[in-house]
């Protein structure tokens, strides 16, 4: 998995890659700016479109000018804002790159910008190399290209968004963000979502060596690391094999989080699902999962499963007994989500009893009520690294990036997923996912990994034919999707 580093230590990573690969800085410079152009392209911009790009006078600048160039050549209209006094003040790169503009580029002071409707306006003023608080004229800046009306790409970071803090003064508000090599971690957080947009996170070729020495906590989830944390089944494997998996959950008018749950956990792969419930709601449950057995009452030998997933539509009510029993006598991982998390924040006394390793998955209420109140997330993901830590557990922190907190105080960054999965049931779809992958023999900490990531995924595949009507069902109808386009047998 990538490291998530610093805003400090991005010019160290970019030291020690050029020290390794042989390349020049400007080589890198230009690397990055042809990344961001494929990608520009990619999306089907008009070439009739205007480019306007706002430059600083440091290295995010310089992309700016390389940008420009390719995209000059390419038969774009390209103008340069000039955000900066001279030439002089240009970093070495970004001096060399202004200096093979071609004449065909117009450059405009920022004093005389004007905007051209209906174009697209590239925002490579400032960097990750912002330190404290910015200068008045940058101010002024950041606030007349705010004031833009079009497509607006921020470079790297949206300008004057610090790379590691909570912002607590002014940035440029982008459509999209174009991060190199990997998402810095002020562009993850809820607070920030105003001006990241869109975030994309381009691969630069930097040489995994240049991060060995670079420490970090924080790792982001990509798609080629999740084939690899997969169990392989042969072709002998009966349906024992891939787990037995019981679901804990459902209660009247809350029954469709369990089915929900029951069947997510089937389309991940479960050879048998077994769903616990009240007796007066068994039929809803065998009728709309007919694949899944039912059980109700005590749970009778819960060292039968392989796995259990305990929450989902279960209600608080007259549930403590039975959930602090259950601890007491299963002792493999489990999933807890919704009422099971709400009964430990009732319950704190019932939380050491929680099975090493299993997997709680909060939204930011349930979190709060769990762990804590936070004035920001940073401060929320510190709180939940300690929680992990503390209690061995791994703690999935659902959101539009969800982080899993693991035992040994990594964060990982989940790549997948989008707005559209802001849906009832979203969250039952994982747990039912989750727990499956548990069923199937997964180390916890993989079964995490693979059932966050394929959720996310699913929900990308669902959203393309449905967007902002998609629901839960149809993130679950997605998973078989995610195998194939993950090339997982």
């Amino acid at each position: 998995m990538q490291k998530i580093l610093s805003g400090v230590q991005v010019k160290e990573l970019d030291s020690q890659h050029l020290k390794l690969s042989g390349q020049s800085s400007h080589e890198l410079m230009e690397t990055a700016s042809k990344a961001f152009v494929k990608w520009f392209l990619d999306q089907g911009f008009s070439s009739d479109l205007p480019i306007q790009i706002a430059c600083g006078a440091g290295n995010n600048g310089g992309d700016g000018l390389a940008i420009g160039r390719l995209l000059s050549a390419l038969s774009y209209e390209v103008i340069i804002f000039k955000c900066f006094d001279s030439k002089d003040s240009l970093s070495e790169d970004a001096l060399l790159n202004f200096n093979k503009l071609p004449e065909s580029i117009q450059i405009v002071d920022f004093e005389n910008l004007r905007f051209v409707e209906k174009g697209i306006l590239i925002d490579a003023f400032l960097g990750v190399g912002l330190k404290g608080e910015l200068r008045p004229d940058a101010i002024k800046i950041i606030q007349k290209l705010n004031d833009y009306q079009g497509t607006v790409i921020s470079i790297d970071v949206p300008s004057g968004l610090p790379s590691d803090i909570v912002l607590k003064g002014e940035a440029v508000k982008a459509d999209f963000t174009v991060s190199f090599a990997f998402p810095k971690l002020s562009l993850i957080l809820p607070e920030h979502a105003e001006y990241v947009g869109e975030l994309v996170v381009l691969k630069i070729g930097l040489v995994e060596e240049a991060f060995m020495d670079l420490d970090s906590t924080f790792y982001y989830l990509e798609t080629l690391d999740v084939p690899p944390l997969h169990t392989v089944f042969n072709r002998f494997s009966y349906k024992g094999d891939m787990g037995k998996v019981l679901l804990v959950g459902g209660s009247p008018g809350k029954m469709g989080a369990l089915i929900l749950c029951a069947k997510s956990a089937l389309r991940t792969g479960s050879g048998l699902v077994t769903c616990h419930m009240e007796d007066s709601e068994r039929v809803i449950v065998q009728t709309a999962v007919p694949e899944a057995m039912a059980s109700w009452g005590l749970i009778p030998n819960p060292e039968f499963y392989d796995a259990v997933g305990i929450g989902p539509g279960w209600g608080t009510e007259n549930r403590a007994r039975l959930f602090r029993q259950f601890l007491q006598d299963f002792k493999k991982p489990i999933v807890i989500d919704a009422d099971g998390l709400n009964l430990l924040s009732r319950n704190p006394d019932l939380l050491p009893l929680v099975p090493k390793n299993s997997i709680l998955t909060p939204h930011i209420g349930e979190f709060t009520r769990l762990v804590g109140s936070a004035e920001n997330h940073l401060e929320r993901l510190k709180m939940a690294k300690g929680f992990a830590v503390e209690n061995e557990l791994i703690l999935v922190l659902k959101g539009a990036n969800t982080v899993i907190s693991l035992p040994d105080g990594r964060q990982v960054i989940n790549s997948s997923g989008n707005k559209y999965m802001a849906t009832g049931g979203s969250g039952d779809v994982l747990t039912g996912m989750l727990t499956s992958y548990l069923g199937m023999g997964y180390f916890p900490e993989n079964a995490a990994l693979c059932g966050v990531f394929h959720h996310g995924l699913a929900g990308e595949i669902a959203s393309k034919s449905k967007r902002r009507s998609m629901i839960a069902s149809d993130i679950i109808a997605a998973i078989p999707e995610t195998y194939i386009q993950l090339n997982i047998s």
